[in-house]
Protein backbone atom coordinates (compact mmCIF):
# COMPACT_ATOMS: atom_id res chain seq x y z
CA UNK A 1 0.00 0.00 0.00
CA UNK A 2 1.39 3.30 -1.06
CA UNK A 3 1.49 6.03 1.40
CA UNK A 4 -0.09 9.50 1.06
CA UNK A 5 1.92 12.59 2.13
CA UNK A 6 0.09 15.89 2.51
CA UNK A 7 1.55 19.82 1.58
CA UNK A 8 -0.65 23.16 1.87
CA UNK A 9 -0.30 26.15 0.11
CA UNK A 10 -1.62 29.42 1.50
CA UNK A 11 -2.56 30.61 -2.33
CA UNK A 12 -4.70 33.46 -2.98
CA UNK A 13 -8.19 32.14 -2.86
CA UNK A 14 -7.44 30.07 0.48
CA UNK A 15 -5.18 27.26 1.83
CA UNK A 16 -4.82 24.32 -0.30
CA UNK A 17 -4.31 20.68 0.75
CA UNK A 18 -2.44 17.98 -2.02
CA UNK A 19 -2.61 15.02 -0.85
CA UNK A 20 -0.31 12.81 -3.16
CA UNK A 21 1.98 9.60 -3.16
CA UNK A 22 5.20 8.33 -4.48
CA UNK A 23 3.57 8.47 -7.69
CA UNK A 24 0.70 10.49 -8.19
CA UNK A 25 -1.35 13.81 -7.21
CA UNK A 26 -4.20 12.33 -5.41
CA UNK A 27 -6.22 15.92 -4.80
CA UNK A 28 -5.70 19.24 -4.70
CA UNK A 29 -8.67 20.60 -2.32
CA UNK A 30 -9.52 23.89 -0.72
CA UNK A 31 -9.84 23.53 3.16
CA UNK A 32 -10.29 25.75 6.01
CA UNK A 33 -7.55 24.46 8.31
CA UNK A 34 -4.25 22.21 8.13
CA UNK A 35 -5.39 19.01 10.30
CA UNK A 36 -1.94 17.43 9.75
CA UNK A 37 1.11 18.04 7.65
CA UNK A 38 3.29 15.54 6.62
CA UNK A 39 6.65 17.38 6.37
CA UNK A 40 8.53 15.15 3.69
CA UNK A 41 10.69 16.86 1.87
CA UNK A 42 9.69 15.43 -1.72
CA UNK A 43 9.71 16.06 -5.38
CA UNK A 44 5.62 15.36 -5.88
CA UNK A 45 4.66 17.48 -3.21
CA UNK A 46 7.17 20.33 -3.98
CA UNK A 47 6.64 20.28 -7.77
CA UNK A 48 2.66 21.00 -7.02
CA UNK A 49 3.52 23.91 -5.00
CA UNK A 50 5.98 25.17 -7.66
CA UNK A 51 3.46 25.09 -10.05
CA UNK A 52 0.07 26.38 -8.13
CA UNK A 53 2.54 29.16 -7.14
CA UNK A 54 3.70 29.88 -10.23
CA UNK A 55 0.13 29.67 -11.75
CA UNK A 56 -0.93 32.28 -9.24
CA UNK A 57 2.13 34.21 -10.35
CA UNK A 58 0.32 34.37 -13.70
CA UNK A 59 3.46 32.29 -15.16
CA UNK A 60 2.03 28.71 -15.89
CA UNK A 61 -1.03 28.41 -17.78
CA UNK A 62 -0.82 24.78 -18.08
CA UNK A 63 -0.31 22.20 -15.19
CA UNK A 64 1.95 19.15 -15.79
CA UNK A 65 1.17 17.17 -12.64
CA UNK A 66 0.18 13.31 -12.74
CA UNK A 67 -2.90 13.20 -11.78
CA UNK A 68 -4.75 10.23 -10.22
CA UNK A 69 -8.19 10.30 -11.32
CA UNK A 70 -10.75 8.32 -9.29
CA UNK A 71 -13.77 8.62 -9.68
CA UNK A 72 -16.98 7.16 -11.70
CA UNK A 73 -16.34 6.14 -16.03
CA UNK A 74 -18.28 9.33 -16.61
CA UNK A 75 -16.91 11.86 -14.18
CA UNK A 76 -13.28 11.19 -15.30
CA UNK A 77 -14.42 11.77 -18.25
CA UNK A 78 -15.70 14.98 -17.98
CA UNK A 79 -12.69 15.71 -15.94
CA UNK A 80 -10.40 14.73 -19.05
CA UNK A 81 -12.19 17.12 -20.46
CA UNK A 82 -11.90 19.75 -18.75
CA UNK A 83 -8.38 19.78 -19.26
CA UNK A 84 -8.17 20.39 -22.39
CA UNK A 85 -10.22 24.17 -21.92
CA UNK A 86 -6.91 26.96 -22.45
CA UNK A 87 -6.19 28.95 -20.13
CA UNK A 88 -8.19 32.47 -20.44
CA UNK A 89 -10.79 30.68 -21.57
CA UNK A 90 -14.31 29.51 -20.98
CA UNK A 91 -16.79 26.51 -22.17
CA UNK A 92 -20.28 26.24 -21.87
CA UNK A 93 -21.99 22.93 -19.54
CA UNK A 94 -23.37 22.21 -22.88
CA UNK A 95 -20.40 22.20 -24.79
CA UNK A 96 -18.68 19.99 -22.13
CA UNK A 97 -21.70 17.52 -22.49
CA UNK A 98 -21.92 17.53 -26.09
CA UNK A 99 -17.80 16.96 -26.11
CA UNK A 100 -18.26 13.82 -23.66
CA UNK A 101 -21.42 12.39 -25.51
CA UNK A 102 -23.93 13.69 -23.27
CA UNK A 103 -25.58 16.61 -25.28
CA UNK A 104 -28.38 17.44 -22.70
CA UNK A 105 -26.61 16.26 -19.61
CA UNK A 106 -25.54 20.03 -18.21
CA UNK A 107 -26.67 18.57 -14.85
CA UNK A 108 -24.47 15.52 -14.74
CA UNK A 109 -21.53 18.00 -15.78
CA UNK A 110 -22.28 19.71 -13.26
CA UNK A 111 -22.36 17.46 -10.59
CA UNK A 112 -19.17 15.44 -11.78
CA UNK A 113 -17.29 19.32 -11.77
CA UNK A 114 -18.75 19.28 -8.23
CA UNK A 115 -16.61 16.19 -7.65
CA UNK A 116 -13.65 17.62 -9.18
CA UNK A 117 -10.54 16.56 -6.75
CA UNK A 118 -8.50 18.78 -8.51
CA UNK A 119 -9.43 22.31 -7.41
CA UNK A 120 -7.42 24.73 -10.14
CA UNK A 121 -5.50 21.76 -12.12
CA UNK A 122 -8.11 20.72 -13.18
CA UNK A 123 -9.85 23.43 -14.54
CA UNK A 124 -13.51 23.43 -13.33
CA UNK A 125 -13.88 27.14 -13.03
CA UNK A 126 -13.71 27.40 -16.50
CA UNK A 127 -17.09 26.37 -16.87
CA UNK A 128 -20.17 28.92 -17.32
CA UNK A 129 -23.99 28.71 -17.93
CA UNK A 130 -25.04 29.03 -21.35
CA UNK A 131 -25.96 32.29 -20.99
CA UNK A 132 -22.67 33.67 -20.47
CA UNK A 133 -23.19 33.91 -16.55
CA UNK A 134 -20.95 32.56 -13.85
CA UNK A 135 -22.89 29.34 -12.29
CA UNK A 136 -22.03 26.35 -10.69
CA UNK A 137 -18.92 26.57 -8.26
CA UNK A 138 -18.49 24.28 -5.10
CA UNK A 139 -16.24 26.74 -3.67
CA UNK A 140 -17.81 29.86 -4.32
CA UNK A 141 -18.85 32.08 -7.58
CA UNK A 142 -16.37 34.43 -5.71
CA UNK A 143 -13.51 32.62 -6.13
CA UNK A 144 -14.49 30.75 -9.89
CA UNK A 145 -14.43 34.73 -10.79
CA UNK A 146 -10.95 35.47 -9.08
CA UNK A 147 -9.98 32.86 -10.84
CA UNK A 148 -11.41 33.24 -14.17
CA UNK A 149 -10.01 37.22 -13.84
CA UNK A 150 -6.73 36.03 -12.98
CA UNK A 151 -6.75 34.40 -16.10
CA UNK A 152 -7.93 37.35 -18.37
CA UNK A 153 -5.50 39.58 -17.01
CA UNK A 154 -2.45 37.07 -17.78
CA UNK A 155 -3.99 36.26 -21.36
CA UNK A 156 -4.34 39.95 -21.81
CA UNK A 157 -0.94 40.84 -20.15
CA UNK A 158 0.74 38.55 -22.79
CA UNK A 159 1.79 36.15 -19.76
Amino acid sequence: MKNNYKKYYKSPIGLLEIIYDENYINSVELIENIDFENNQNDDMGEKAIKQLKEYFLGQRKKFDLPLNFKGTDFQIKVWRELEKIPYGETRTYKEIGINVGCPKGARAIGNANNKNPFIIVVPCHRVIGSNGKLVGYAKGLNIKKYLLELEMKGVKCGN
